[in-house]
């Protein structure tokens, strides 16, 4: 069997059987694909390479390829549900897989942008244009609601109920759940629904809430692009998914407890959520800093 043809079944087998989210499936998909080539350059075969193979493997993702080991514990995952994969279609007895380790991750804490930030990337915004009038209402109801960008994507206008302030959101595994935005979000998606959208359609009858210039569905890499020009012009260095990040320590730092941001966020584990109580820390430790002359005089 080629190497495509595996890819093709192996594929199809992550949306149908195992019922991976899209973006998953197309991470897996990209790993075998990375790994496939590796074992053409290697002169070996998926029937016989071993579990000293596959270490080898990891060893040239991380050396060559410099991934991290976040990537590293998907490389893993990737390769665990492939073999899974190989054994049912018997193209091999057993998952030389199963005993590679998850490599650890670290304690990284996202990046949050202040509320003065926030304002000025949403302010660079030129809302004199459809497309400008757009993107300010898209980037405040992430914001608002702390969606991730792939969530904004699957929006469509029978999922926004504007007079509730509340949004039907697609998270991952196509899991649904309500979120509630705020005021100034809904203001701007208002505006952007009667005075921008009309224009943008251009006919078209899409049933996506945010659309692009010729009225299709806008894609993740256009709201990616708009959004770092939105920075550039702001002379703020951040991501999108800052945004969302920002939310969720903006709502613990005000008091709401960690499941019920567990919850908004849209997260299957708790321990994902419990990140951003450490962000909060953090930044408790960082004003305190800040507006006590003294401790500074002793720590630096």
């Amino acid at each position: 069997m080629t190497g495509q043809l595996l890819l093709e079944q192996y594929h199809s087998r992550l949306i149908a059987l195992e019922r991976r989210a899209p973006l998953t499936a197309e991470t897996y998909e990209t790993e075998i694909r990375c790994f496939l080539e590796w074992l053409d350059e290697e002169e070996l075969r998926v029937e016989s390479v071993d579990s000293l193979g596959l270490s080898r493997y990891l060893e040239v993702r991380r050396i060559r390829d410099g991934i991290d080991s976040r990537s590293v514990a998907k490389a893993v995952s990737a390769l665990r549900s492939f073999f899974r994969y190989a054994m049912d279609e018997r193209i091999r007895e057993d998952n030389p897989a199963v005993i590679l380790e998850t490599p650890k991750r670290s304690l990284h804490l996202p990046a949050v942008l202040s509320q003065d930030s926030v304002e000025k990337i949403f302010d660079s915004v030129d809302t004199s244009t459809p497309r400008g009038l757009r993107d300010r209402a898209m980037f405040e109801l992430i914001y608002s609601a702390g969606l991730r960008v792939s969530e904004v994507v699957s929006l469509n206008m029978e999922d926004l109920y504007l007079s509730e302030r509340i949004a039907r959101v697609r998270g991952k595994g196509s899991k649904e759940r309500l979120v509630p935005f705020g005021d100034e979000a809904a203001r701007w998606l208002l505006d952007y629904l009667q005075n921008a959208r009309p224009s943008l359609a251009k006919a078209r009858r899409s049933p996506a809430l945010f659309i692009g210039r010729t009225g299709k569905r806008l894609s993740r890499k256009g709201i990616w692009k708009n959004y770092a020009e939105a920075c550039g012009l702001a002379g703020t260095g951040s991501k999108l998914h800052t945004l969302r990040h920002s939310y969720a320590t903006e709502l613990l730092a005000g008091g709401a407890d960690l499941r019920s941001v567990q919850e908004l966020l849209g997260h299957a584990d708790l321990g994902t959520t419990q990140i951003y109580t450490h962000v909060d820390v953090s930044l408790l430790r960082e004003n305190h800093r800040r507006y006590m002359p003294k401790l500074r005089e002793y720590t630096e």
